[in-house]
C-alpha cells in the first residue's frame, strides 16, 4: 500500500509538470494532480479493459490503431470527472498518457 501511495505521489509530481511541455493540458494544483493519478489509475483498472473488449472489431479493423482512441478517450473521460483538469485536442492527450505510462513503469521498476 505504502508502494501504491509513493508512486501516486511521484505521478502527480509529474502530471503537475506536463502543463509545462504541454500547452494544451491544464491542472490548477498539485493536489488535483495527485487526485488526476489517482483517477487515471482507477480508469486504466476497470473502464480501459472493458472499452478494449468492447471496441476490439474496431481495433482489429483498424489494425491497433483505435486503441490509441481509448488512450485519449481514458483521459478525456479524467477530465470530465476532475475539475481542476483541462485536455484539449487529441495528440496532446495521447502525449499525455505515453509519459503516465512511461513514469509509471519506471516508478514501478524501481519500487521492486
Amino acid at each position: 500500500m505504502i508502494n501504491y501511495a509513493i508512486r501516486l505521489i511521484l505521478v502527480g509530481l509529474v502530471v503537475f509538470q506536463i502543463p509545462n511541455i504541454l500547452p494544451e493540458i491544464f491542472v490548477d494544483s498539485i493536489t488535483t494532480a495527485i487526485i488526476v493519478a489517482l483517477v487515471m489509475s482507477i480508469l486504466n483498472t476497470f473502464v480501459k479493459p472493458i472499452l478494449t473488449i468492447l471496441s476490439l472489431p474496431i481495433t482489429i479493423l483498424t489494425l491497433g490503431l483505435f486503441y490509441f482512441v481509448i488512450t485519449v478517450l481514458i483521459v478525456y473521460i479524467c477530465d470530465a470527472l476532475i475539475s481542476g483538469f483541462a485536455v484539449t485536442g487529441f495528440i496532446q492527450p495521447l502525449i499525455f498518457s505515453f509519459i503516465l505510462g512511461i513514469v509509471n513503469s519506471l516508478v514501478g521498476s524501481f519500487q521492486k
